[in-house]
């Protein structure tokens, strides 16, 4: 997959509708929930992309019984862990390759008492630490301990015992391994300064059907009363929100209109008033989102008159993995932005490729850009680059769509990571991206 390629062909018009595929951060969390009972969870709606085939495939290698009833539906039965794999070179060598399966020390440690943690891998958008989880499973009663001639983590307890845990920082992934682990714990568990992601309440109401004792769902305080054992249940994945930002970039950009369909517009919090902000105009049908065809759209300024500001924040602020789009779309908008990524501190380093196609764009440090909207008076230009990570690969393949000569995207293998057979997709709505081995 890494030896493959995009050729993008410049001057899209789309038109027609499109379906988003599951969330791909909730999938991750539900799947590695399904390691919390030995009886059977059917998972509907999971998205079939890179990221959430290698954490299929290591749940498969625990010896987790996998059944797939289409590319996109699975039933899970976790009656036969193999420790012992979860402990092997192999199991953290596939480990290191995705950073979700860092929600897999949770349940494992709160069912069978002991979990091996690799160094994670994942996108290379600055430090992301997991102190944040391991201090919390230490809360609850885990010993930590490194292996220093293996280079292995490991976390053992005979009993987890429910705490008061204040996280450290708002992480999502903390917060869902801690909340896992802290279900089966014997007691009370309290987790203040909690992140309340949609997703991470979907994980919550996934627990909860399974017979877990969780309350304060959606707030920053979850108090969670251990139970014994939990059961089966059927969850269905939200329609992931970051693809439906992508999509309203990617119509406001090409100047096209697209219905985005089933987009669950009661979990997008502030996502569409932030493309609002852009002056997108946007219009809602039942759970659908029609980008309208602008010839401009003029970003707004605050009220009394000064730029605008555009930052990212736990929710429910809006979400990092989204700034890469808005920083795209703001460069063809009539007035400018100020771009501030606050939680990652290398994800705004893919600018360059856009200042090479054209773009009107100052980099102030690695945290903030000024984006100076060309009002369409200069059309980017196609330019050969690539992929530094899933967000911004598909940031430059929305510029790459309205550019007015052929791009090429090398490294898409980060863009498959995170998005369903996007090429095809975009395609049906009229885009002409081929696809070609190097």
């Amino acid at each position: 997959m890494s030896n493959q390629f995009f050729e993008v062909q410049g001057n899209a018009k789309l038109s027609g509708e499109i379906t988003p595929q599951g969330a791909k951060n909730e999938a991750l969390q539900i799947l590695c929930a399904v390691m919390m009972t030995k009886e059977e969870v059917r998972v509907d709606n999971v998205p079939n992309i890179v990221d959430v085939r290698r954490l299929i495939d290591l749940i498969d290698g625990l010896g987790v019984k996998v059944t797939k009833h289409t590319k996109n539906s699975y039933t899970f039965k976790a009656d036969e862990v193999d420790l012992e794999y979860f402990a092997s070179e192999e199991y953290q060598n596939n480990a290191k390759k995705i950073r979700g399966s860092v929600m897999l020390i949770g349940p494992l440690l709160a069912r069978f008492g002991k979990a091996f943690l690799p160094t994670p891998g994942g996108d290379k958008i600055g430090r992301r630490r997991i102190d944040t989880h391991l201090v919390g499973l230490q809360k609850l009663g885990a010993e930590f301990n490194f292996d220093e001639d293996n280079n292995q983590y490991s976390l053992e307890s005979d009993q987890l015992k429910g705490s008061y845990i204040l996280m450290d920082e708002i992480s999502v992934t903390g917060t869902a391994n801690v909340l896992m682990a802290a279900a089966l714990a014997e007691g009370k568990t309290v987790i203040y300064n909690a992140a309340c992601e949609p997703y991470l309440q979907q994980l919550s109401k996934m627990l909860i059907a399974m017979g877990a004792k969780i309350e304060g769902v959606g707030s920053n305080m979850l108090t969670v009363h251990g139970v014994e054992s939990l059961g089966g249940t059927t969850h269905r994945v939200l329609p992931d929100m970051i693809e439906i930002g992508s999509f309203i970039g990617l119509a406001a950009m090409t100047q096209s209109s697209i219905r985005i369909k089933d987009v669950r517009l009661d979990q997008l919090g502030v996502i569409p008033s932030v493309f609002s902000k852009l002056g997108i105009k946007l219009r809602f049908e039942n759970d659908d989102i029609i980008v309208e065809e602008q010839d401009k759209y003029e970003i707004q300024n605050f009220i009394d008159g000064s730029i605008l500001t555009i930052y990212d924040s736990p929710w429910p602020g809006f979400t990092p993995d989204l700034m890469s789009i808005v920083l795209v779309v703001a460069t063809q908008a009539v007035g400018s932005v100020l771009i501030h990524q606050k939680m990652f501190e290398s994800r705004l380093f893919f600018v360059d490729k856009l200042i090479d196609m054209g773009a009107q764009i100052i980099l102030c440090d690695p945290h903030r850009a000024t984006v100076i909207g060309l009002e369409r008076k200069h059309q980017l230009k196609g330019i050969t680059m690539s992929s530094p990570d899933i967000r911004a690969g598909v940031a430059l393949l929305i510029a790459a769509l309205s550019a007015k000569t052929p791009s090429i995207i090398h490294n898409i293998n980060q863009i498959d990571r995170g998005y369903e057979n996007i090429d095809v997709r975009l395609n049906a709505l009229g885009a002409n991206i081929i696809r070609r081995d190097i």
